[in-house]
């Protein structure tokens, strides 16, 4: 489309206020998802940057644990609105980072302002607790809360912008610091993020961003400075870090991967059911989300209109360049995730389940999957049991309820789940019988910040959002005195 601009930003290593054009790590060639095709050249930070970084980090540490709790808040909130003025730049970042169409990219700075003003909230209402009766114990007895230090923070590349503003405001927030090594596949939102954590007024070193080699990673968690660490990404790579932390018991926050059941009863309304069913798992980002309704388990006595629906709204979905405002589903993130993808349909097929729509490959340049969607998959196949990370839904029937929970439950992922019903009794019942993080009934938004959110098996350990999200990012220490 003529008038818009597709130019990337130029990519620096960001350490201590100073940006480094260069790495000792090379450069990694960004590949255009849309278009198949190298558009930048992106520095990579190695392990001695991350040393640099981490010893920059641990310095100011020292002052910006003193900083005044109001203050803390004061440039979060003047963050949060720098990243709602750039909400356009934001948006078209993230279609040149990983191909999010611009109609979804829209929401993000929204989101990721709203995360970083919640965090704000916080920063001044971190407080300890009484926990000793000096008239009858004789003694005084209270806590402290109090930051780790320096927190290394690696992302995944599907959704760059919030991932930041779901790690980076809570952990600065509780008086850390913090070094992040983002995606190299996704470096041009943590390129603008860095620009305004500037123009906001953070010190220098409380904030750094290096895309790097995964060597670089392993520095990063490995780094006797770094005391605590927080991922988003996928089970294979979170157990390394675990390794990499277990001899110094060094704690970890892991965000991983889901296969989430969306559960459709005889009940719901089923204009938002499928909408949800469609949207969070062939539509937005692709597929590529880990808290997405990749399994549709639906009642008996509605499975074949759903199917109808779920199909028709399959085949109709536009998918294409991202920056066509008519277009809602953009390509998967690079070639080695087409021929995951596609393995895996083709694997679902050729063991007997029912191909509804798409299965293929769009015939245009870039990375583009069709809306695929399988019914009469055996719960215990791949597909229905190993996380796609594209735009594939599988549908299953149920009778009971009994039978949907026990689906729903059925894999070693526990993320997030969904229900659909007009039953408040029996959305309850359901939700407290579901092994998921979360559950969202009948349309209930996605990553509230208010909410905790993370998940329990191979989905991870901790959590983000709420108040439980910027606990994670402080030590309780006890005192004891004698009166």
């Amino acid at each position: 489309m003529s008038g818009i601009d597709r130019t990337p930003p130029k990519v620096h290593l960001r350490v201590n206020g100073e940006r480094r054009a260069s790495g000792s790590g090379g450069t990694y060639g960004h590949v255009n998802p849309a278009t198949g095709e190298v558009d930048a050249q992106i520095p990579l930070a190695d392990k001695d940057e991350i040393d640099l970084a981490v010893t920059a980090a641990h310095e100011a540490f020292q002052s910006w644990k003193r900083t005044p709790p109001a203050q803390r808040r004061a440039l979060l909130v003047r963050l949060a609105d720098l990243i709602e003025a750039h909400a356009d730049e934001f948006a078209r970042l993230g279609a040149l980072d990983n191909g999010t169409p611009l109609t979804v990219g829209a929401a993000f700075p929204v989101l990721s302002a709203e995360w970083t003003r919640y965090y704000a909230g916080w920063a001044d209402k971190i407080q300890g607790e009484l926990t000793g009766n000096p008239v009858q114990d004789g003694e005084l007895g209270y806590t402290l809360a109090q930051p780790y230090g320096v927190v290394g923070i690696i992302i995944t590349w599907n959704g760059p912008l919030i991932s930041l503003a779901m790690k980076i405001p809570a952990a600065v927030a509780a008086g850390n610091t913090v070094v992040v090594k983002p995606s190299e596949l996704t470096p041009f939102s943590g390129e603008l993020f860095m620009d305004l954590v500037e123009q906001a007024g953070f010190p220098p070193g409380v904030v750094n961003v290096l895309p790097g080699t995964a060597e670089a990673g392993a520095q990063l968690v490995s780094h006797p400075l770094v005391r605590k660490v927080t991922f988003t990404g996928g089970p294979a790579t979170a157990t390394r870090i675990l390794e990499a932390c277990a001899p110094s018991m060094k704690p970890a926050v892991l965000e991983l991967g889901g296969k989430s059941a969306n559960i459709v009863f005889a009940d719901a309304d089923l204009d938002v059911a499928c909408q949800i069913g469609t949207t969070f798992s062939l539509i937005a980002l692709s597929g590529q989300g880990c808290a997405f309704a990749t399994r549709m388990i639906v009642h008996e006595d509605v499975y074949d209109e759903v199917v109808a629906r779920v199909t028709l709204i399959a085949q109709n979905i536009p998918v294409g360049d991202p920056f066509d405002p008519a277009v809602a589903s953009g390509p998967v993130v690079n070639q080695a995730a087409v021929e995951r993808i596609l393995g895996m349909i083709e694997r679902a097929a050729e063991q007997g389940a029912t191909l509804l729509a798409g299965g293929s490959r769009i015939d245009r340049a870039g990375y583009f999957i069709q809306p695929t969607v399988f019914a009469d998959v055996d719960p215990d196949s791949e597909l229905a049991q190993t996380e796609v990370f594209g735009p594939v839904l599988t549908i299953f029937k149920f009778r009971t309820e009994e039978e949907a929970v026990a689906l729903a439950n059925g894999t070693r992922y526990a993320l997030s789940s969904y229900v659909q019903t007009r039953d408040l009794q029996r959305a309850l019942r359901v939700a407290a019988e579901l092994d998921a993080g979360e559950t969202l009934v009948n349309g209930a938004t996605n990553l509230k910040v208010g909410r905790p959110f993370g998940g329990f098996g191979l989905s991870g350990v901790g959590k983000e959002g709420g108040r439980q999200g910027i606990e994670e990012f402080l030590r309780i220490r006890s005192v004891g005195i004698t009166v």
